[in-house]
């Protein structure tokens, strides 16, 4: 399950010790082919890494702090610190991978 960032809240983020965002916004035509393959990884790897999703017109801050340019943005956050971020449509498997990296 993905769960939803609101009013640049990161502390359910903060809190996992392996945790991706995804950074989208409703108008990304990429952001919402990317958005299948994250819901169906949420599910394969739940209870190892904890989902969320980023809306950046709804939480510029964020998006400003993790210097999001380009979107989709994929950020890895373990231990509470940014470990790794990738942007742009990739297939799920690849996006399996790169979750799985600094695992």
């Amino acid at each position: 399950m993905i769960k939803i960032i609101k009013d640049n809240n990161l502390d359910e983020v903060k809190a996992s010790k392996y945790a991706v965002i995804d950074f989208s916004a409703t108008w990304c035509g990429p952001c919402r082919m990317v958005a299948p393959a994250m819901e169906e990884l949420s599910e394969e790897l739940a209870g190892e890494v904890d989902f969320f999703n980023c809306d950046v017109d709804e939480n510029m801050e964020l998006a400003q702090k993790y210097q999001i340019s380009s979107i989709p943005a994929i950020a890895i956050i373990k231990d509470g610190a940014l470990a790794d971020m990738t942007v742009g449509f990739q297939p799920k498997e690849v996006m399996k991978q790169f979750v799985l990296s600094q695992k």
